[in-house]
């Protein structure tokens, strides 16, 4: 008897578990589904930056350490910005903002955690035609005032 009763709540919870796996379609709402459009991938270009930075007697330089919290792209018209690091200290040169796509921006540098220099800003555009030798778009950002 106890084997009978076994057998039958054996087959039963195998049933159970047979019939409640049997397919996912159960579980997908079709109309939910069908409401939503496919998300489109942008088509729009983007562009690598590379940062350096303008002395105030004029000098161009991609290399040094510079207390910088971050190198902010902004654009002129969306209002979207685009940071290459949120943080603080002593920051190397060159660097790098990738994805940023085809636009005019406002690009500046943010004081780091010494404060002891000050950055100004310069507009330009992003797109093919500023794309220098070394594939990249590089932007100076002026110091405009150092202890």
């Amino acid at each position: 008897m106890k084997i009978s009763v076994f057998k039958v709540l054996l087959m039963s919870g195998l049933m159970g578990i047979l019939t409640g796996c049997s397919s996912n379609e159960d579980l997908l709402d079709k109309d939910a589904s069908s409401q939503t459009p496919a998300k489109e991938t942008s088509k729009t270009k983007t562009y690598t930056v590379r940062y350096g930075l303008v002395s105030q007697n004029g000098t161009k330089t991609l290399t040094g350490s510079y207390d910088i919290g971050s190198f902010v792209a902004t654009n002129t018209i969306t209002g979207e910005s685009f940071e290459t690091y949120a943080g603080g200290g002593f920051q190397s040169l060159p660097k790098y903002s990738e994805g940023i796509p085809t636009g005019t921006y406002t690009f500046t540098a943010m004081q780091g955690q010494g404060g002891w220099v000050g950055y100004g800003s310069v507009t330009g555009a992003v797109s093919d035609a500023q794309v220098d030798q070394d594939g990249y778009i590089t932007v100076y950002v002026p110091i405009v005032w150092e202890e």
